[in-house]
């Protein structure tokens, strides 16, 4: 999509006018506020990692809901503009040392709820941009087996085709719960899903 096209589409965009209008940082918060809703992912107290947080919408939501009690630690390769009460780590959360580095913040602790509304750098041919998607979710519920607590939660956005069969099936064995979900927020013509993940047996 030309960027043109692109700006008279968000133009047009009801959530991204009200994002803009409330002071969220992207319209991608009505998403994760869709999902919280009707799953109370996120309560007062809570240790929330946020993978590709940048630019902070999601951050900056769960930061409303788990502060003071609570925490949020927020990863991503691209500078992020500081949030109040969120830890920010700019780094590949794909690497072996972004492990040791969320531990250093988490001191002992495990994550309640994992989090990710990453997406590749989209190159529009689907026979690439669909292995690359798969790929980092396999890297995100990877990082769950580190981090997360026992009857923890994971949520992250992912992309139907090949390999989204297999994803789903091997989350079903590692947590209570999995459900796929297209919130209203989403663009109908985008194959991105969101999977709910509940009651981590790790």
């Amino acid at each position: 999509m030309n960027t043109s096209k692109w700006r008279k589409q968000q133009n047009k965009d009801s959530f991204f006018k009200r994002a803009q209008s409330e002071g969220w940082r992207s319209r991608a918060v009505f998403k994760l506020e869709e999902i919280d809703k009707k799953y109370h992912l996120l309560q007062s107290g809570l240790i929330v990692i946020d993978l590709g947080a940048s630019p902070g919408s999601w951050s900056q939501y769960a930061a409303k809901k788990v502060l003071p009690k609570g925490r949020v630690i927020a990863l991503d390769l691209l500078k992020m503009d500081l949030l109040s009460g969120v830890d920010f780590i700019q780094t590949d959360f794909a690497k072996d040392e972004a492990v040791g580095q969320i531990n250093a913040v988490l001191q002992d602790h495990k994550a309640g709820l994992v989090m990710s509304d990453i997406a590749p750098n989209i190159s529009g041919v689907r026979s690439i941009d669909q292995p690359k998607s798969m790929h980092l979710a396999e890297l995100a519920l990877d990082l769950c087996y580190k981090v997360l607590k026992y009857k923890g939660n994971f949520l992250i956005k992912i992309f139907q085709g090949e390999g989204f069969d297999p994803f789903v099936a091997e989350c079903r064995k590692s947590f209570k719960n999995v459900r796929i979900v297209k919130p209203k927020a989403s663009r109908p013509e985008s194959r991105e899903v969101y999977l709910v993940a509940t009651g981590s047996r790790l």
